[in-house]
């Protein structure tokens, strides 16, 4: 890890360069609205995980079939469709591996998540869990609505070279309609109360999904309690792997049993894109508290 002392006045010019970068990027993608990156199929419609801010939003032109292996799987996805082709050819691509940082003081995140009906969606790439309106992320003078967030395993990016057992994405779009992503990592260990409640209503088949009125989650209740982040540009993670994207990836993993892990293996399977490089793009330590572990699944 590089310590540097960058002034709040540099950041904000890095930060604003690679914002302008990102939605220079993103305006040229065929799988977007407007300009603005659009959520995909597992980040694609609320019913499927990132790109438009409900999920990762299916793109405008026709959709093509993809996957996690094989002729559909990510080594492919830039080739499967026209509205795909930011999967091969973009160079602020996510995941990525989360080692070489610089350390800045950034504004710390503050989180206003509320309590929504669960509304849990199995979109045949992921689980997803649709957010009721109000619940907010802000980070310095922005301000983020959280749309839904959904699951990965193994993580999709990666601490030291080393991925966790999972990952949730809590998926969010600002009033100009850029997309930020809050990931957190999640490590084999104690029983997760909070993701038992969802759990308990995992739709098993393809495109099923569960409304319980009557059951209540937060999704504040599935972070760790320390909020120190690595921040960097991305994209959205599953095609049409729209650019532009603001990711913070916080530094503390959170425990989800054995169990737990399992049993989204047994309805989604392994459903994580590989690294991608980094490239020239700055990996930003928030500084407010010890560095990352670097340990991942095993960590």
């Amino acid at each position: 890890m590089v310590d540097l002392k960058i002034s709040s006045t540099l950041i904000a010019v890095l930060v604003a360069t690679t914002v302008v970068s990102g939605a220079s990027l993103a305006s040229s993608s065929s799988s977007q609205i407007g300009g603005k990156a659009q959520p995909a199929a597992g980040h694609a419609k609320p019913s499927a995980g990132h790109a438009s801010a409900k999920s990762h939003a299916a793109p405008s032109s026709p959709k093509a079939h993809w996957g996690y292996s094989g002729a559909e799987g990510p080594a492919k996805w830039g080739d499967l469709s026209p509205a795909y082709e930011l999967c091969k050819t973009g160079n602020q691509q996510s995941p990525v591996d989360i080692s070489d940082t610089q350390r800045a003081s950034m504004a710390a995140l503050k989180v206003d998540y509320k309590a929504t009906p669960l509304h849990v969606v199995n979109n045949g790439h992921t689980i997803q869990v649709n957010y009721g309106k109000g619940s907010v992320l802000r980070l310095g003078h922005s301000e983020y609505q959280l749309l839904q967030f959904h699951f990965h395993s193994p993580s999709e990016n990666t601490a030291g070279g080393k991925p966790y057992d999972m990952e949730v994405h809590f998926v969010h779009k600002d009033q100009n309609g850029h997309l930020g992503v809050l990931g957190v990592f999640m490590k084999k260990g104690l029983h997760n109360v909070a993701l038992g409640k969802i759990w308990a209503h995992l739709p098993t088949k393809a495109h099923g999904e569960m409304k319980v009125k009557d059951v209540v989650i937060n999704g504040r209740d599935l972070l760790p309690d320390n909020h120190d982040y690595y921040r960097f540009v991305g994209s959205l993670t599953t095609p049409p792997c729209s650019e532009g994207v603001q990711w913070h990836v916080m530094k503390t993993p959170i425990e989800v049993s054995g169990g737990q892990i399992q049993a989204f293996l047994d309805i989604v399977g392994k459903n994580a894109r590989p690294v991608q490089k980094l490239g020239h793009r700055l990996m930003i330590d928030s500084a407010h508290g010890a560095g990352a572990s670097g340990s991942g699944a095993s960590h």
